[in-house]
């Protein structure tokens, strides 16, 4: 190491939303860019990251701050440092802000707890017993272990070891809390692969090492998990510092596929996401800084960790929305990992059984390469999909299930096999109204309604997470007995199951009941025993689940996600469907698929009946090229939001009236948004659309530095935009 500047001046970046880095004095330190420091900042010590020093106004030596410490760390990777700083660019972020992100688990730069363990270390006892003699054999291999371990292992009481300590023979040792992983084994036994599944491994990993980007694109249960394993498994093999990481949209939900895992390769993966407690965040983030954590398995989220050598990157169920993150540093997840595998020059694979139309561009303009899996693993068939008419096949005044759906339930049912209904709305209703008066029941901090939870004995709003009790007297008419719920939710389809099959055991599998990652897991092993007949189910059950005895899927509502106008509603509509369809008929048992629609010519619902993806994607992507929306364009949403609703209306329109046009750059808005109350906040919104070739960062900062700003309402941006509320 070597100082950072002759004059021992060095840039440091702080995890915080500033403009850039700040200097200061190295001290004498012997610092480089990536090393983790500590620095003090307006009276307290805060830790940075020593950044490459940047051309521009130097404040004087003898102003300067000196650095207090050199962190005992592993530095950050310049790859790594440059994605901080590509991000940051990117999304119109201070690089402060994207480091946080990085410095996730601030536990991790506290001094590391310690316990107490033993090894050999002295002469053997004088009196060698059979069970001392195996406690010593067992400490040949010079690990040490806590007293509890030694008698577990051992099968000794505690008494033998404090008797061989108490001896000298056994020698006390202080060894970080943080127990290590067990590493992966990659040289395990693999279930055989089908002809397909081989010929992707083998096309996939023909390219070698670099920057290659992959779509691996398989029907529901093709078995693409397998395939990366593979290649997975090869990259361990090959390299005995590698990393790999595996992104998944809802990590907390996967105890299916962490058991998979297991299986291949004896070992859990290090987990990360937003339910992993302090302690296990912080051992997980020195695993990973310090290469000890072979694959990383996690969330949006674990694509910021400090890899000590990442080496691949899968992207499993890309198309999926959560890989969005619309607060804070707003990115899309999978586009940030293709570019982290750019940056660090090494290939990234993209899973999906309905890619993203994004991605399928990428793969037809030769950006990406393809790798099919046209058939389902083994002996299991894709199921049979029809709609249901609900004009010609209306289900009963105050039902939501068609008797063509119930008929076929019961059979289900009856013949020992499982059904699923899924209807994408947590809760009993979406809307309470008065029937005396028509008053609507609304959140005071939302522009949304409060939605019925009667499982839980209250409302609820689904953007704030207010709260209020179920109400029996009207707020706007004070009369009583006459609130009443309008709409489905899934608690609701819920109760009309049980009564239509009063012996059937039921099960409400949705964001409220999976209250945990264990919680979730116990609800899933439920299905898969078979002590469940019918679920009912939102979003999460189409994440990739095998249900052995899962026969029938029965849409309540397929038209719920193709209203409001959304760019991405056709296509996420279609994408949730067929995921969900998926999950009929895993094995041998034949499934079928019951979609309830009032628009059954629609093109979403006319291509699922018909298997007919490729048409369906090629319409699409058509009529995004004629409109010049993504992925032949760009968007990017400006989003107004405070507390004064004056104030916001001011600041809308001096964007409004500073606004870019020509060149490729058109604005729309601005305009009140969607929800126009959030959370307490007005919101209005301005929406840029750039041809493909446009510099849309540069235009959007001319923009902001042109409007200038109004106090107390904050300016967000959101490039590639998802959703539009």
């Amino acid at each position: 190491m070597v100082k950072a500047a002759a004059d021992d001046r060095v840039a440091v970046l702080l995890p915080l939303p500033l403009a850039g880095a700040f200097d200061y004095a190295g001290g004498g330190l012997a610092i480089a860019p990536g090393d983790f420091v500590r620095v003090p900042l307006s009276g307290r010590e805060v830790v940075g990251v020593v950044w490459p020093r940047a051309a521009g106004k130097a404040v004087a030596p003898a102003r300067l701050k000196a650095v207090r410490a050199r962190l005992d760390l592993p530095p950050l990777s310049l790859d790594m440092l440059r994605f901080i700083d590509w991000v940051a660019a990117y999304t119109l972020t201070p690089p402060g802000a994207v480091l946080k992100m990085v410095m996730s688990a601030p536990a991790a730069f506290d001094p590391l707890p310690v316990r107490r363990a033993y090894v050999r270390g002295g002469p053997p006892p004088a009196r060698l017993t059979a069970e001392r003699a195996r406690l010593l054999e067992m400490l040949l291999d010079d690990r040490p272990r806590s007293v509890s371990e030694l008698c577990r292992l051992a099968y000794v009481g505690e008494g033998v070891v404090r008797g061989l300590i108490e001896a000298g023979t056994l020698m006390a040792v202080d060894v970080p809390a943080d127990a290590p992983y067990d590493p992966p084994d990659p040289l395990r036994p693999a279930p055989a692969l089908s002809a397909d599944q081989q010929a992707a491994v083998d096309g996939i990993a023909k390219n070698g090492d670099g920057f290659a980007p992959a779509l691996l694109e398989g029907v529901t249960g093709s078995g693409k998990t397998e395939v990366y394993f593979e290649l997975i498994a090869r990259l361990l093999k090959k390299d005995s510092s590698a990393q790999a990481l595996v992104l998944l949209p809802e990590i907390a939900l996967t105890s299916q596929w962490l058991g998979r895992f297991r299986d291949r390769f004896g070992a859990s993966p290090v987990l990360w996401h937003s339910d992993v407690g302090e302690a296990e965040r912080r051992r997980a983030w020195r695993a990973v800084t310090e290469g000890k954590a072979r694959l990383v398995v996690g969330a949006r989220s674990a694509l910021f960790l400090p890899y000590r050598n990442l080496q691949l990157i899968v992207v499993d169920e890309e198309h999926d929305q959560a890989f969005k993150q619309e607060e804070g540093v707003i990115y899309q997840g999978r586009d940030m990992a293709v570019v982290r595998a750019h940056l660090g020059r090494f290939p990234i694979i993209l899973a999906s059984a309905t890619p993203s139309l994004e991605t399928v561009h990428n793969v037809n303009t030769g950006k990406y390469r393809a790798f099919l899996l046209p058939d389902r693993h083994g002996a299991a068939e894709l199921p049979d999909i029809r709609a249901i008419d609900m004009r010609r096949a209306p289900p009963p005044r105050g039902a939501f299930i068609s008797p063509p759906l119930r008929d076929a339930m019961a059979a289900t049912v009856a013949a020992g096999e499982q059904a699923l209904l899924f209807l994408n709305r947590r809760g009993y209703a979406p809307l309470t109204l008065c029937r005396a008066c028509g008053h609507r029941l609304e959140c005071p901090h939302c522009s949304a309604w409060m939605v019925e939870h009667r499982y839980a004995g209250r409302l609820e709003c689904h953007h704030c997470g207010h709260l209020m009790p179920l109400l029996d007297e009207c707020p706007s008419c004070a009369a009583t007995g006459e609130m009443t719920a309008i709409g489905p939710g899934v608690e609701r389809v819920a109760e009309e199951v049980a009564e239509l099959l009063p012996e059937a055991r039921l099960l409400v599998l949705s964001s409220d009941q999976a209250t945990s990652a264990a919680r979730f897991a116990s609800m899933i092993d439920d299905i898969e025993s078979h002590r469940v007949d019918v679920v009912i189910g939102t979003q999460i059950v189409t994440k990739g689940y095998h249900f052995p005895k899962l026969t029938l899927v029965g849409v309540v509502d397929a038209d719920l996600g193709l209203t409001g106008g959304d760019l991405r509603a056709a296509e996420r509509t279609y994408q949730q469907l067929s995921q969900v369809a998926g999950r009929a008929g895993r094995e041998s048992l034949k499934g079928s698929v019951l979609v309830q629609t009032y628009m059954p010519e629609h093109p979403v619902m006319a291509a699922l009946v018909k298997g007919d993806k490729a048409a369906f994607v090629a319409a699409e992507l058509a009529e995004r090229q004629t409109q010049g929306m993504p992925p032949f364009g760009r968007l990017a949403a400006v989003i107004v939001s405070g507390e004064e609703a004056e104030a916001v209306i001011r600041m809308a329109r001096r964007l409004g009236m500073a606004a870019p046009h020509g060149n490729g750059v058109s604005v729309l808005g601005p305009a009140p948004a969607p929800l126009a109350l959030l959370r307490g906040r007005h919101r209005w919104r301005l929406l840029l659309k750039a041809t493909r070739g446009a510099d849309v960062q540069q235009t959007l900062r001319a923009w902001l530095a042109r409007a200038g700003g109004v106090k107390g309402v904050r300016v967000q941006v959101d490039v590639d935009p998802y959703g539009f509320l």
